[in-house]
């Protein structure tokens, strides 16, 4: 894939109604314990330098968007991106603003012939609450160790999900399926919906278009495109995660003694995050036996589904977001994501996990 371009600048910017060096404002600077590129997860201390006894208010903006009030900031992304970071101060109908832009870049291995079936570059990690969350298998070290090989990340309950990508483009062959996602399914499938994504722009990020894998669940009742659920930090932070989606439902996603952790992700800065995606109906799940709880495999179409200890993918499933066939002669981008909202019993959330994920053409 084409390299990411990397991209640090500092900018200073004034507006005012009064001369700053009499309000002192332009004074005020910031520093960062990191500059330039950062790697996906690193974590980046922003402070205020100020006169002391300089009365003002001051704001951080990430990308435009106020964040905190307070006198530091901690960015902590698992997403690669550009992040435009700025400390806006103002006293008096005068205002000034610092800025730094760091790029988060994404996590990658390096590919050989041994191993250039599967994904080499992590772009985001996003679960959702869950039990294995915050601990192995649910951590950014998980999520990267399923790139060049096998391993195991959870996506925890519903909506959560990874963006991963190839170093090359894998070819939708014809009559044949063309992605393998290796799982842990065994007789309890967890069904994630996948999305691809060609690098139309041919600039190496998954920022075209995405593209549903029409899978069995599409003609069931049940299966919802365009479908959101918030999550709430809970308090105690230890507790059931509270939810909410957009048509009126409210749950919450529980905690068990097995895990005493939080379940919701600590990386995440707010008190609440949205998900948004394709829910697929519950029907395959039987709880009448809290003992025995099992959850059946789809026929087709989805990760963590198929109990042979893989699923297989065909490129041709491509649907766009009104449901039209889509014809992508390949794919360089990959998304799995959770696709049920279920609380099963003893075993915890149903929650999505990936072993692997690889280009079938390249698989022996």
């Amino acid at each position: 894939m084409t390299a990411l371009v990397i991209a640090f600048s500092t900018l200073f910017v004034f507006s005012c109604k009064k001369d700053k060096e009499q309000d002192g404002l332009d004074k005020i600077d910031i520093s960062a314990s990191a500059q330039g590129d950062i790697a996906l997860g690193d974590t980046v201390l922003f402070k205020v330098k100020a006169p002391q006894g300089l009365t003002y208010k001051g704001v951080w903006k990430v990308n435009d968007e106020t964040v905190s009030e307070a006198d530091s900031l901690v960015l902590l992304k698992y997403k690669a991106g550009t992040y435009a970071v700025e400390y806006v101060a103002s006293a008096e109908g005068s205002s000034s603003s610092k800025k730094i832009t760091v790029n988060v870049l994404p996590k990658t291995t390096p590919v050989s012939e041994a191993n250039k079936m599967y994904v080499s570059s992590l772009f985001e990690y996003l679960p959702a609450p869950g039990q294995y969350i915050n601990v192995n298998v649910g951590n950014l070290e998980s999520a990267a160790g399923i790139l060049g090989k096998r391993g195991t990340v959870t996506l925890g309950a519903w909506g959560g999900y990874i963006v991963l990508g190839f170093d090359h483009k894998v070819p939708n062959v014809a009559g044949k399926e063309d992605i393998i996602i290796y799982n842990n399914a065994g007789l309890i499938s967890e069904p994630g919906v996948v999305w691809v994504m060609e690098d139309q722009n041919g600039n190496g990020k998954p920022d075209d278009t995405w593209y549903e894998l029409k899978g069995s669940a599409s003609a069931m009742a049940g299966y919802v495109r365009n479908y959101s659920v918030t999550y709430t930090r809970p308090n105690p932070i230890t507790g059931d995660v509270p939810w909410k989606d957009n048509k009126g439902n409210t749950g919450v996603v529980k905690t068990n003694s097995y895990h005493p952790q939080t379940y919701f992700p600590l990386w995440i800065s707010g008190n609440e995050y949205t998900l948004t995606g394709t829910s697929l109906p519950s029907v395959n799940i039987n709880m009448s036996n809290p003992s025995y709880i099992t959850s059946s495999p789809f026929e087709y179409g989805y990760a963590d589904n198929a109990r042979e200890g893989f699923d297989k993918l065909d490129i041709s499933n491509a649907i766009d977001a009104s449901g039209n066939s889509v014809n992508l002669q390949g794919i360089h981008f990959i998304k799995i994501q959770t696709g049920i909202q279920a609380n099963m019993g003893w075993l915890g959330e149903l929650s999505t996990e990936v072993l692997g994920v690889a280009d079938a053409s390249l698989v022996k």
